[in-house]
């Protein structure tokens, strides 16, 4: 089985699109078939243009993602301790589940 490749936009295909269903003139479902994608695809660029502006869509594909802060690299290292403490109780349930059984 073969998997199609995805298909790709400019930003400036999507934020047409998004002027487009924002005017109001078609109905959304319409619009997407008249552009070729998913109705659901329309409405993501929609948040995509309201959450960052002038800044949605850059670059080819994923949105570049600002360089973390202190306060971020912290709250990573906190998620994977507590990810790494989860495993461990998971594995000392697991211990005395089967001492106890």
């Amino acid at each position: 089985m073969t998997r199609a490749k995805r298909k790709t936009f400019s930003p400036e295909f999507k934020r047409e699109a998004v002027r487009l269903l924002e005017q109001g003139n078609k109905e959304a479902a319409q619009l997407a078939r008249e552009l070729g994608v998913k109705r659901n695809q329309l409405y993501k660029w929609q948040m995509e243009v309201q959450q960052y502006g002038n800044q949605a869509f850059p670059g080819q594909g994923q949105r570049q993602r600002p360089k973390g802060t202190d306060a971020t690299r912290v709250l990573h290292a906190e998620v994977k301790r507590l990810r790494e403490e989860n495993e461990i109780l998971k594995k000392a349930a697991l211990y005395f589940a089967r001492e106890s059984g």
